[in-house]
């Protein structure tokens, strides 16, 4: 109790150090009794409050708060010489007053405040009649306001600075049909917290929690009710590492899509009786220390799609099995990107040929795919070297182009082929494991297609002025009605160019159009121009040449 002395002059008199008792019981009351974990936001910064009490020489009550910044703070818990608490930067950490900082509202506060959903008198909603905009007061009830809540299935209260679940049991009676929650960029400190608020959903299935610095609980297992039914779980830029999400990953029995991005993760465990239903992993932005580290995850038995955007990644070894075998890593896995990596050599293609149920890839903006001559011949030689894949950097690869890219794949290392021991008397082929180790599926394109025949295996002519024009005769062998063309062009022109040009000149779509060529130096054979994408000296076709024409 206060004691207040008599009054005096008609006025009352309170001692000085009555008042500041008082201050400070209330600065006391209004600083929660768990403060220490709890997150809080201060003019717009975000950290985590690890110290409460007296600062000397200071009076008064102090917070010692880690920022989420580490430039926001000055020091590191320390102040003249005592060490208060530590933080993880030298600069990230300071003191401030319980007044100054906001330990956040329960969730259904902040639902209310983000649909406008709040019961007051004031409540208006802005209709439009024709051109004249009006204002409805008391457009809706209260019972119709707890109606609409009642029917959401899709919450967002991103940014709205939740931190608990409020009174018991007051979730669960308001909102009780969400099926996804989006709980991103809050003031959520711990997964007891976040439990508080998804043992209220039943039918909760996916859970964002972008940018929450969340503790581990002590026990993750007692929590698994929580998260019973939750399929989808967003855990990018919550500062948590590979070890921590294999100790929480009790608390997901039936989790199927798992995000990891944005979290300075290095290092991967091997998930022991966890994670086994993961379909999707996304560990985008995460500086890996090697390829190596994806063998530890290499078994989960249903992971479908692995996404490693920028993760520094720039070899893979599956060495289980040898050049030409399917690994028994990642057997479901038929989604994978390797985006804005450091992949450069081929043997890192080599070895997703080895994935036995591979069939798409993404791999733009890697060093390999500016190292050939054009983007679209390393794209070429991806599809011949990865036999089952069918969507290449999210373009379906059609048969056609399969077909094409199989076959210039076989001419274009046709003489090396020779040269390092194959033959095509299949009794004599032996090309050595070196070749085989490079070109895995050589010898498959051989059996499909059949070996190279020697008039394949002409070596481009180096690039000259003098060639860059070439004299060809088109000849139309099935049209006695049409005379032969001849015409000058640019040894750079594409077949599709060249098919556009004949249609001007014969009146027929190109896509109905079949060429092959004829040379004075292979009397007799016909060699076929199967892909419109490529020039005409990827064929070696000479100056004197014929193209022959055919269409049905």
């Amino acid at each position: 109790m206060v004691h207040i002395p008599p009054r005096i002059g008609g006025e009352w008199q309170i001692s000085l150090m009555t008042i500041l008792n008082a201050q400070l019981a209330n600065m006391t009351d209004s600083v929660p009794c768990d403060a220490v974990g709890r997150r809080i936001i201060c003019d717009g910064e975000k950290g985590t409050v690890l110290f409460v009490g007296n600062v000397p020489p200071t009076a008064g009550l102090w917070l010692g708060v880690e920022w989420d910044n580490p430039e926001r703070g000055k020091h590191d818990g320390s102040n003249e010489g005592v060490r208060y608490f530590k933080s993880r930067h030298p600069t990230s950490a300071s003191f401030i007053r319980p007044k100054k900082v906001h330990f956040g509202v329960d969730l259904l506060t902040a639902l209310k405040k983000r649909y406008d959903l709040e019961d007051n008198q004031g409540y208006t909603e802005k209709m439009t009649v024709g051109k004249t905009e009006v204002q409805m007061v008391g457009f809706q009830s209260v019972s119709e306001k707890q109606s609409q809540l009642h029917k959401l299935e899709v919450v967002s209260v991103k940014g709205s600075d939740v931190s608990s679940a409020g009174q018991d049991n007051e979730i669960q009676q308001t909102t009780p049909n969400i099926v996804l929650l989006n709980l991103s960029e809050n003031l959520l400190s711990s997964w007891d917290r976040v439990a508080d608020i998804t043992r209220q959903l039943t039918k909760l299935k996916a859970l964002e929690l972008r940018g929450n610095r969340l503790s581990i609980p002590a026990n993750p297992s007692s929590l698994t009710h929580a998260f019973a039914n939750l399929k989808e779980l967003a855990l990018n830029k919550t500062g948590v590492n590979w070890s921590e999400v294999l100790e929480c990953a009790p608390m997901w029995p039936a989790l199927e899509e798992l995000y990891l991005s944005d979290n300075s993760i290095t290092d991967l465990q091997k998930p022991v009786h966890v994670l086994q239903s993961l379909t999707l992993l996304d560990l985008s932005n995460n500086p890996l220390s090697g390829g190596e580290q994806l063998k530890n995850i290499g078994y989960l038995p249903r992971l479908n799609k692995l996404l490693l955007t920028n993760t520094g990644l720039s070899s893979i070894h599956f060495d289980d099995v040898g050049p030409g075998c399917k690994t028994a890593m990642f057997p479901s896995l038929e989604f994978l990107a390797v985006d804005n990596n450091n992949i450069s050599q081929w043997s890192f293609v080599n070895e997703l040929e080895k994935l036995q149920s591979l069939q798409k890839l993404s791999c733009l903006n890697n060093p390999l795919m500016s190292a050939e001559r054009n983007a679209e011949t390393a794209q070429q030689l991806i599809i011949a070297k990865i036999g089952k894949l069918q969507v290449l950097n999210k373009s379906e690869i059609l048969p056609d182009e399969r077909r094409g890219a199989e076959l210039d794949y076989r001419k274009i290392f046709g003489r090396e082929w020779l040269e390092a021991g194959g033959n095509q008397d299949p009794e004599k082929n032996r090309p050595s494991e070196a070749f085989t180790a490079q070109h895995p599926r050589y010898q498959i394109l051989i059996e499909k297609y059949g070996a190279p025949e020697d008039g394949e295996l002409k070596e481009q002519q180096p690039f000259a002025l003098k060639n860059q024009l070439l004299t060809i005769t088109f000849k139309c062998p099935d049209r006695d009605e049409k005379k032969p063309i001849e015409k000058k062009l640019p040894d750079s022109m594409t077949i599709q160019k060249v098919k556009g040009l004949l249609y001007r000149l014969l009146k027929v779509p190109g896509s109905e159009l079949k060429l092959t060529y004829t040379s004075s130096k292979m009397e007799g054979k016909e060699i076929e121009i199967d892909n419109d994408l490529k020039p005409l000296q990827f064929y070696s076709i000479e100056d004197g040449d014929s193209v022959l024409v055919r269409w049905s």
